[in-house]
């Protein structure tokens, strides 16, 4: 257990003392998709969505979402975040919606959690926004592709 920080001696979970980490400059981007039917996709490209602007709505709840990860994740500790940036982009080839969040923090650990709740919340209101006309639609792949900051440096998803 000792590897897994989140559990203490015992094996109970606990949340990790940060305070005694340095303040550094933290980045996070997380990635995914929502795969679904090529006519649901031109309703969002079309912009005929009946709830209204699919991609607008979507980027905003990712950005609320993010601000909440650690109301939502038990163990995540409530962070400054200093700036939330979500790109949701119709990739008509592949038929699906790609949604990349990038999460920046000045604090004592990372915002990978907070960069992937973003991506989580966006896929879910695309998802909710369209789910009248394709139930069929999959949120996936959802995953870090860079963290920087901290003790542990650089990580860069290959």
């Amino acid at each position: 257990m000792a590897d897994l920080t989140h559990f203490d001696q015992k094996g109970d979970a606990h949340m990790v003392d940060v305070s005694d980490k340095p303040v550094t400059d933290r980045i996070a981007t997380a990635s995914g998709y929502v795969k679904m039917a090529p006519e649901t996709l031109e309703i969002i490209v079309k912009g005929g969505a009946k709830k209204g602007d699919v991609l607008g709505v979507a980027r905003l709840a990712g950005i609320m979402g993010c601000k909440q990860t650690s109301t939502l994740i038990p163990l995540c500790h409530p962070l400054p975040i200093t700036r939330v940036a979500l790109e949701l982009v119709p990739d008509e080839a592949n038929s699906r919606v790609v949604i990349t969040a990038t999460v920046k923090t000045s604090g004592q650990t990372g915002v990978e959690m907070e960069a992937l709740t973003a991506v989580s919340i966006a896929g879910l209101t695309v998802y909710d926004m369209l789910k009248a006309v394709d139930r069929a639609m999959v949120i996936s792949d959802i995953r870090v592709t860079l963290k920087d900051g901290g003790k542990s440096g650089r990580y860069e998803a290959k």
